[in-house]
């Protein structure tokens, strides 16, 4: 049995920075709850597109899980969480806020 389809957001990293950033369609944020949420496998499937139109802002970019929160994205894996840290190579950046 398939499993159901969750709430999707696209993201990636910025090509110059590195940061993690978040498509809020149109443009980019560096805030998680930004981003634009796609409901169903089309909506993803044309968010992931729109997303990728940009190779000269951004790499890698993917979709990835999301549960809505007060209507807002959050994320639901450990890696996603921990992507919205910033860096953790050293001391800097959000993780020095």
């Amino acid at each position: 049995m398939p499993r159901p389809f969750a709430p999707k957001i696209a993201t990636a990293n910025h090509l110059l920075e590195g940061d993690v950033i978040y498509f809020t369609d149109p443009g980019w944020s560096r805030d998680h709850s930004d981003a634009a949420v796609a409901q169903t496998v089309a909506e993803a499937d044309a968010l992931l597109a729109r997303a990728s139109q940009e190779p000269h802002l951004t790499v890698g970019v993917y979709l990835a899980d999301a549960a809505l929160v007060d209507g807002r994205p959050a994320p639901t894996h450990f890696r996603e969480a921990f992507r919205t840290c910033g860096p953790s190579n050293y001391f800097h950046g959000k993780q020095a806020e």
